[in-house]
């Protein structure tokens, strides 16, 4: 079943691809049948540039442990004085 589950976020940032890294400034987060990891739904991240993209597909246990983590730099490079 199609989740239609997505939504898009303004990013600055860079993304490497086969052809080398390239400027992002959208990413498309969605939760739906899962395009290349062999599971039936995934959280599919899809970083994009113009007209490339790099993507990741995660089951929703790996979502969630790449959130804590993200939380967890996050809340020490804000502590850490550099910004």
């Amino acid at each position: 079943m199609c989740t239609n589950i997505a939504t898009t976020a303004r990013i600055a940032g860079s993304a490497k691809t086969a052809t080398g890294w390239i400027k992002v400034n959208e990413a498309t987060i969605v939760f739906d049948h899962a395009t290349h990891a062999w599971l039936d739904h995934a959280l599919r991240i899809d970083f994009i540039g113009g007209s490339d993209r790099a993507a990741v597909e995660l089951d929703l246990a790996s979502a969630r442990a790449l959130r804590e983590r993200l939380d967890e730099v996050i809340t020490a490079a804000e502590a850490s004085g550099v910004l």
